[in-house]
């Protein structure tokens, strides 16, 4: 966390020393494992029956010093997409008098101080409430964020004078569980349900991410537990 004077903006990223070592570290464990995959390749070759024995006997047979090498460089350059991966889910939160931002990869989100009523944050997720519930902005782990240290923004968050939420989420008791047919939802609100439900049984980050937003244009607010959808509508009373 940076700030420059008492005015300034604060920004709250990732310690350095941790994406260092997830830079170091993943190409290195790569290297290893691909390693490891040569040495169980050439076990295996000597089994009477294996699946996948062509690819195994072509992995087991390849001439040495190259096969070694190969296995070093395919498992390192492995771990070097896992980094950058890991790069672009990094979220970066900039927190000023007027105004917070976020950016992750090469999205970059803002809302006003004056629509904000409130902010949580937990492992999974940082969230700006505006005035009736809505989030202003959100940043979901199962959405391929990878937030900064909690402590780190509450410090940040309460220095700039924004109402930090420590109990989390004020809404958590105005949710329904998401099932297929149920009433009260908008017209369309269903069908969206169904695609987000495959979505995250896919694991799909982006499309989990587009039909939330697609959801809360019906004014809806949704969250989720493991594979299940829970959903509450903008302008619901807060938990008492």
């Amino acid at each position: 966390m940076s700030k420059t004077d008492q005015d300034a903006a604060i920004t709250v990223r990732q310690k350095t020393s941790d994406r260092v070592l997830v830079a170091a570290g993943f190409p290195v464990l790569g290297a290893g494992a691909g390693f490891l995959l040569k040495l169980l390749a050439h076990w295996a070759s000597t089994w009477p029956w294996i699946p996948w024995k062509g690819p195994v006997d072509l992995i087991a047979k390849a001439p040495e010093p190259a096969a070694t090498i190969g296995s070093l460089v395919l498992g390192a350059l492995a771990g070097v997409a896992v980094v950058v991966l890991a790069e672009r889910g990094y979220v970066t939160v900039t927190i000023e008098k007027d105004r917070i931002t976020t950016d992750r990869g090469d999205s970059t989100q803002s809302a006003p101080r004056v629509a904000v009523s409130g902010v949580f944050a937990d492992r999974k997720r940082l969230v700006v409430l505006g005035a009736q519930g809505e989030e202003l902005l959100a940043e979901y782990k199962n959405e391929g964020a990878d937030l900064p240290s909690l402590t780190q923004l509450a410090e940040a968050f309460r220095a700039q004078g924004y109402p930090w939420l420590p109990d989390g989420d004020p809404y958590q008791n105005a949710y329904r569980r998401w099932v297929d047919g149920m009433p009260g939802l908008p017209p369309g609100g269903n069908v969206l349900f169904k695609a987000r439900a495959e979505a995250l049984q896919k694991s799909e980050e982006k499309e989990i991410g587009e039909l939330r937003r697609e959801l809360a244009r019906l004014g809806l607010v949704v969250h989720d537990t493991g594979d299940r959808q829970w959903w509450r509508e903008i302008g619901a009373p807060a938990s008492p």
